[in-house]
């Protein structure tokens, strides 16, 4: 196998595992806190792309726009934030009223209300912007750098450097802030962190909307390395990042990290085994490696690479 051919697809791993890696911290700071699988969490992120590129018009940025300097670093900057504030308060909303209420009840009970969340808002993004792919705004300046014989192209960059800035900036806010003592306090054991005085329902609600808000800067970093979207992302990609975040341990903030970035090498390592192509196509059969993986996990290490951290560890 061609060295170089290999290492160019490393690169195109590490991009994609980056938007895998920040949908898998919504993932694992929810079942953290509240030991929940967020079904729904995928869906937020496809919001967060149909939300993105509302923003863009909203900014008058279309297909044909190439806006340039300093005003391309503003409509970027506005179109994140704003992604990420949509999501994160979509967030809130879905806890108040769909889990909130059913934090005493059998485990199964929110579960089910997940995928009902999940499911309405598919819906919702049928509804916003119809069943087929819509086109994002290509204003990002698409150029090629080269180290040596390997070819980075100018949106991967920027997507791995906008995703590093926020995993960063989540693993210092977890570490070194009030709240994020407080949140490692309530994922430890809510009872007690209730009883030292901490308000565990703000907890939780902080912690949907710093999950979603990654979620929504996901979307848009989605949207400019892709190009396109469709109600249905959320549900391919949702998957693939509770992958991740099973892969690192769930729970954990650095193994979803790692669990996205492996999970991207993955699945272009596995496209370029594929050539010749095997039966059935490509994409179907990187499917089945990384799903394969998630079963061989929690088959032989279910705590992951990392470890879970979760009050049934402590």
């Amino acid at each position: 196998m061609n060295l170089n051919l290999v290492l160019q697809e490393l690169v195109v791993g590490i991009a994609t595992g980056a938007i895998y890696a920040l949908i898998a911290l919504g993932y694992t700071m929810v079942y953290g806190i509240i030991e929940l699988i967020n079904f729904a969490h995928g869906d937020i992120f496809m919001i967060g792309t149909f939300a993105s590129i509302a923003i863009f018009s909203l900014l008058g940025v279309t297909t044909a726009s190439h806006p340039t300097g300093f005003s391309l670093v503003v409509i970027l900057l506005i179109t994140c934030l704003g992604s990420m504030l949509i999501c994160a308060v979509l967030g809130i909303v879905i806890e108040r009223i769909a889990y909130r209420p059913l934090r005493n009840a059998p485990r199964l009970a929110p579960l089910i209300s997940a995928i009902g969340v999940s499911l309405i808002l598919e819906d919702v993004g049928k509804l916003w912007n119809g069943v087929t792919d819509v086109a994002f705004p290509r204003i990002f300046p698409s150029a090629v750098y080269y180290i040596g014989p390997v070819s980075i192209n100018s949106v991967d960059i920027f997507v791995v450097v906008v995703a590093v800035i926020l995993m960063v900036a989540l693993q210092w806010f977890v570490s070194n802030t009030s709240t994020g003592r407080a949140m490692r306090a309530v994922a430890q054991d809510r009872e007690a962190a209730s009883l030292m005085g901490i308000n565990v329902d703000r907890v939780i609600s902080i912690t949907f909307f710093i999950g979603a808000g990654l979620a929504g800067a996901a979307g848009l970093i989605y949207g400019l390395k892709y190009g396109s979207t469709i109600f249905s992302v959320g549900y391919q990609f949702g998957l693939i990042a509770f992958t991740a975040a099973v892969l690192g341990g769930i729970g954990n903030l650095v193994g979803a990290m790692l669990g996205g970035v492996l999970i991207g090498i993955i699945e272009a390592f596995t496209t370029l085994i594929q050539d010749p192509p095997l039966p059935g196509g490509g994409p179907a059969w990187t499917r089945a490696f990384i799903f394969g993986i998630l079963i061989l996990i929690l088959v032989f290490r279910p705590s992951g690479l990392l470890g879970q951290h979760t009050p049934e560890k402590v």
